[in-house]
């Protein structure tokens, strides 16, 4: 072992020794900015010689080409409506890395509590509320494009990937006795647990035109979900 250690030793010495004397002999027979070059090369040579380079490590988690399965549920913020329960879920396709295309089915209620105390103290003095409350339909596609990945450490534990992305589309919005074009987009995350699951949060504004006769509104509404759930990958491997 020390005969080793000697001979990696002097061969280290001997390396240096060369590099040295051609730098020197190029420095003494060329002219200056000659020199200069030379002497760069001679120590490029050497560092190339002594540098240790790291493999390329593939990426733990892969969508591309890949179905994605997401039940999702949250809470709904309507602009002139009360905050509902909302539910439902998406299929993607992911074409690439970076782009997929989803459909997505989302159910909620609309209510109006305020004007519903107003006509239950008022019996029979005006019908301003058609009913309890109304089913809400969402039928909606989104183009995603995810912009940025990273890795996250939990309380110190095991390392998870994550992705950050944004959404952009639009539908159409079923109400009892209407149907409305509906524009949506928003911003989402999803954090890998295995290759083929994840934790999905997504967050969605539908821009649409609400209707409420019996109110006299007719208006552009932006309506707020805010909605987390779990994504099933097909295959189950990358």
């Amino acid at each position: 072992m020390i005969v080793r250690w000697v001979e990696l030793a002097e061969g280290s010495a001997l390396r240096l020794v060369v590099a040295l004397v051609g730098g020197a002999v190029c420095w003494l027979g060329t002219t200056a900015p000659a020199r200069a070059q030379c002497v760069d090369e001679a120590l490029k040579q050497q560092l190339i010689g002594q540098r240790a380079y790291r493999s390329v490590v593939p990426r733990l988690f892969q969508k591309a080409l890949r179905h994605e399965l997401s039940p999702m549920a949250g809470w709904y913020a309507g602009d002139i409506s009360d905050r509902a329960f909302i539910w439902g879920g998406a299929y993607t396709f992911n074409f690439t890395e970076d782009l997929g295309l989803e459909a997505g089915y989302f159910r909620t209620r609309q209510s109006f509590a305020l004007l519903e105390a107003v006509e239950r103290r008022q019996q029979g003095l005006v019908d301003i509320v058609q009913s309890d409350s109304n089913p809400i339909q969402f039928f909606v596609g989104h183009l995603i494009w995810t912009l940025a990945y990273g890795k996250v450490r939990w309380m110190g534990g095991a390392i998870s990937r994550f992705d950050f992305n944004i959404a952009i589309g639009g539908g159409a919005t079923v109400e009892p006795g209407a149907i409305g074009l509906t524009a949506s987009g928003g911003f989402g995350m999803k954090f890998y647990l295995t290759q083929w699951l994840a934790l999905r949060l997504d967050v969605r504004d539908y821009v649409r035109e609400q209707k409420r006769v019996q109110l006299g509104v007719e208006q552009i509404v932006n309506d707020i979900s805010a909605m987390g759930g779990a994504s099933v990958f097909l295959p189950f491997t990358n």
